[in-house]
């Protein structure tokens, strides 16, 4: 049965990293918050490890960082790449500013929780599970206004009421779906397949990518499991991955990180762990942009009005620095509007034109990286690094700005007063 609506000052559809952050700051000026997550928690496999620098600056401003950093998690240093037997190392983040001069490696699922329970301490903050968003609502006296959202619930459906709906439900968006905003598409070249596999204590310390024989593979430290991305061209898993089968697939990731391969103790490669396609996740790698961000009465911020590809690992990051930039320029707005009823539009567009350069400098560097990956994708023969991929390893400089360009981004966002 149909529940009697929910009024709340800002509905944020979606509880990744921009919806919670975004919860947090704006339940930090004293507004009045309602987070709608459609699973019932936030453990779901294969969501990015990442957390930057510039995400870890924006909890240090919190005064959480070291909080966070007591959850169990890995610092990565320094970035390299394996192309064929040779490592290269092509990120040195110990130059940024500490205290954070590094990448912690960390499950999403805890630092959501934890974030989540940060959100929670405030008695005006809402973050509700297992509510989906279905469509967006409009202002029956004005078709071009959003008011809230519709939701699915285990109790039935509900209707949000709100002054501000702001979309962070990701790259499938419902929330610009429904508001028929269009997208620049960019284009990607590259596939991922997520997967997982054991680790053992005297495994090598290896390089975050590995890139030969025509394809890659991305091992994320885990403690006591890798969590791996193989990248593959584009749309080629039905045609060619799955045909191939599973024994050609396990023998592609021996062969491109060899240790993998190798029988351990108990006679078994950690390849052998791979039974079933039922293990292997597809993610199809999008990189595009809304035109516009925004309506009277709704935002779109993180991968809702910017789906990212996973190089580099910058999308959580960028999504994160998204939702500082909304909360510093509109929580004033939002206090105001909560008297008069409604939010200027060109306060949500002053938020697109804060983070729209930003986000066209990463896609860039994104399809730049494309680029890179596609000379090797799907040439059988054993890789060797070009000769700009040589020279930039051995430069300071490089390192240094390499580093600073995926750990804190373009345009760093501060959280303010």
């Amino acid at each position: 049965m149909a529940q009697a609506p929910l009024q709340t000052t800002v509905c944020i559809v979606g509880g990744g990293p921009a919806g919670i952050v975004l919860a947090l700051l704006l339940a930090r000026a004293g507004i009045d918050v309602t987070v709608l997550e459609k699973h019932k928690d936030f453990n779901r496999d294969f969501r990015g490890d990442t957390i930057h620098a510039a995400t870890l600056r924006v909890m240090n401003e919190l005064g959480l960082l070291e909080a966070l950093l007591r959850l169990p998690h890995r610092r990565f240093e320094h970035a390299a790449v394996t192309i064929g037997d040779r490592t290269y190392e092509m990120g040195d983040f110990t130059t940024l500013p500490p205290p954070a001069n590094f990448i912690a490696l960390m499950p999403q699922w805890d630092f959501l929780d934890f974030l989540s329970g940060e959100v929670r301490k405030h008695a005006h903050a809402h973050i509700l599970m297992e509510h989906q968003v279905t469509r967006l609502l409009t202002d029956p006296a004005d078709a071009h206004r959003i008011i809230g959202v519709q939701v699915q619930t285990p109790h039935g459906p509900l209707d949000v009421h709100a002054i501000l709906t702001v979309g962070c439900d990701g790259r499938h968006s419902t929330t610009t779906e429904s508001a028929h905003l269009q997208r620049v598409d960019r284009g990607a070249p590259i596939d991922a397949l997520w997967l997982r596999l054991s680790r053992r204590p005297d495994d090598p310390a290896s390089a975050l990518g590995h890139l030969n024989y025509g394809r890659m593979m991305v091992l994320i430290d885990r403690g006591d499991y890798f969590q791996c991305g193989y990248i593959i061209a584009k749309n080629s898993f039905e045609t060619e991955m799955r045909p191939a089968g599973l024994p050609a697939f396990r023998e592609s990731i021996s062969r491109i990180v060899p240790f993998l391969g190798t029988p351990g103790p108990d006679g078994r490669a950690r390849v052998d762990e791979i039974t079933s396609w039922d293990q292997v996740s597809l993610l199809s790698v999008q990189v595009n942009r809304l035109k516009r961000w925004h309506l009277p009465g709704l935002l779109c911020i993180g991968d809702a009005a910017h789906a990212m590809s996973p190089v580099g690992g910058i999308g959580i990051n960028l999504a994160i620095q998204d939702s500082v930039a909304a909360a510093r320029i509109l929580k004033d707005r939002i206090h105001e509007a909560s008297k008069t009823g409604n939010i200027s539009e060109n306060a949500l567009a002053e938020v697109q034109r804060r983070r729209d350069f930003p986000t066209r400098v990463t896609q860039s560097f994104q399809v730049m990286a494309h680029g890179f990956l596609h000379r090797y994708l799907g040439n059988p023969a054993p890789a060797h690094a070009s000769w700009l991929v040589r020279v930039l390893s051995c430069s300071r400089l490089f390192r240094r700005f390499s580093a600073r360009f995926i750990g804190l981004g373009v345009r760093l966002e501060h959280v303010g007063s």
